[in-house]
């Protein structure tokens, strides 16, 4: 339902969205920003490798998104880039609420082939950026709840990818689970005072599921499911924990596809095997894990497999 002008829950609200320029990260600039919030549209023009392919993009979407919006065009991966497109925020629109850590590269490669460089590059700019942005945003949020603020909004963008892993993905699937696990700890860190953090796995249309290489006629049928999926739905869900209404949300993991929202269970043990006094032998202390544990191993199954059902939209 369209918001009134005088009915935007997320008016007076600052957001920081990376990659906020193109694709999922668009959508929510988008979304945000027709919310009420006022907009950072942090993205510094690189293609889905990360190489410098349009450095205007952000200065061109502020453009059209008009009043309540300003681009930040240089590269998140460094903590002095990060702290100052935090510190523009702020210098800007007077503070800083909402947190969208979204830009991404892709670089893959099976764990024999891939380079040290491009390990690095995934990591750094998909999990290191993120850390940069929360810890240079994360004081003023605390400082400002003091002062009577309302708490802000954390949001990850991360991936499936990341909890059951895919072929030939191994640098992006461990910065996103990795991704994960500092929403996890963000959570806990900012809990006192109010501050929530949550990430998001996202089922769209993306530069990443149109970089997709299908290894066999199920994945193709994925790949094409996923095209047909908007951003929008995404930036729905994000926004919709941006709000003061989801203040009892924090430390999960979500996964949203079209009109389908996914809550993801989280690693807790589930069987429990006692070893006698003095132990095993090792052959034997194996041959016991395989028959305790087998009926609840996770299979090498990918996210490819496990969503590729017809979407809801």
């Amino acid at each position: 339902m369209p918001e009134t002008a005088n009915d935007l829950p997320l008016s007076q609200r600052v957001a920081l969205v990376t990659g906020g320029a193109r694709g999922i990260g668009l959508a929510i600039s988008r979304q945000l920003h027709a919310l009420g919030a006022s907009v950072v549209v942090a993205d510094s023009g690189v293609s889905i490798s990360g190489q410098v392919e349009t450095p205007g993009l952000a200065a061109s979407v502020a453009t059209e998104l008009g009043e309540r919006a300003v681009p930040f065009a240089d590269s998140l991966d460094t903590p002095d880039a990060a702290a100052a497109a935090v510190a523009f925020a702020i210098r800007c629109f007077g503070a800083l609420d909402l947190v969208v850590n979204n830009a991404a590269i892709l670089r893959d490669g099976f764990v024999f082939k891939l380079g040290a460089a491009d390990w690095d590059a995934v990591i750094r700019n998909n999990l290191s950026a993120a850390f940069y942005v929360l810890s240079a945003a994360t004081p003023s949020l605390r400082e400002q709840v003091k002062a009577g603020r309302a708490p802000g909004r954390l949001v990850n963008i991360t991936s499936s990818a990341g909890v059951y892993g895919n072929f030939g993905q191994v640098a992006y699937a461990s910065a996103k689970a990795g991704l994960f696990g500092l929403t996890r700890v963000v959570a806990m860190d900012m809990a006192r005072s109010g501050v929530t953090c949550n990430a998001v796995a996202p089922f769209a249309a993306t530069r990443v599921t149109d970089a997709i290489r299908p290894a066999n006629p199920a994945q193709a049928a994925y790949k094409e499911r996923a095209l047909r999926v908007p951003a929008r739905a995404v930036a729905e869900l994000v926004a919709a924990l941006c709000c003061d209404e989801a203040a009892g949300i924090t430390g999960q993991l979500l996964g949203v596809r079209g009109r389908e929202v996914f809550l993801f269970s989280q690693p807790r043990p589930t069987t429990r095997l006692e070893t006698p006094a003095g132990g095993w032998r090792a052959p034997v202390y194996a041959m016991s894990l395989a028959s305790h544990f087998a009926s609840g191993f996770t299979d090498l199954g990918t996210d490819l497999e496990a969503f590729n059902t017809e979407p809801v939209l």
